[in-house]
């Protein structure tokens, strides 16, 4: 097993920078009338994701999971946003499908953290 020395080496805050990223490419491409909506929105969502997991890794195992739980909640909040981007036709329903189905694999991590599965031991 690995060990963690970094919230850099969590696989949930690589994810969640991945997932950002993808974020940022696909709200690129929403019509401009949704920059201060939607493109926002979902930006901030998914950069607390990332935020969240590197924020209570430096709390130490007491509030980790409290984190986790947050980030959890930004990761439920960016699928609802991307179902409603998707809905409205916003972008390219595949480009969009591709950004969901990496929201779901944030999501599965995030949640076997919560469960304690996975919780890293803090250097």
């Amino acid at each position: 097993m690995q060990t963690i020395t970094s919230y850099r080496d969590l696989e949930a805050w690589q994810l969640g920078m991945d997932f950002a990223e993808a974020v940022y490419a696909l709200t690129r491409t929403f019509p401009r009338e949704e920059l201060l909506g939607l493109t926002a929105q979902l930006r901030r969502a998914a950069v607390s994701i990332p935020s969240s997991v590197a924020e209570g890794h430096r709390h130490k195992t007491s509030n980790y999971r409290h984190y986790v739980t947050i980030a959890l909640g930004s990761q439920a909040e960016c699928e609802t946003q991307l179902e409603l981007a998707l809905r409205l036709k916003l972008a390219d329903p595949n480009r969009i499908a591709a950004t969901s189905s990496l929201a779901t694999r944030v999501g599965q991590v995030l949640h076997g953290l919560v469960q304690g599965f996975l919780v890293p031991e803090v250097a």
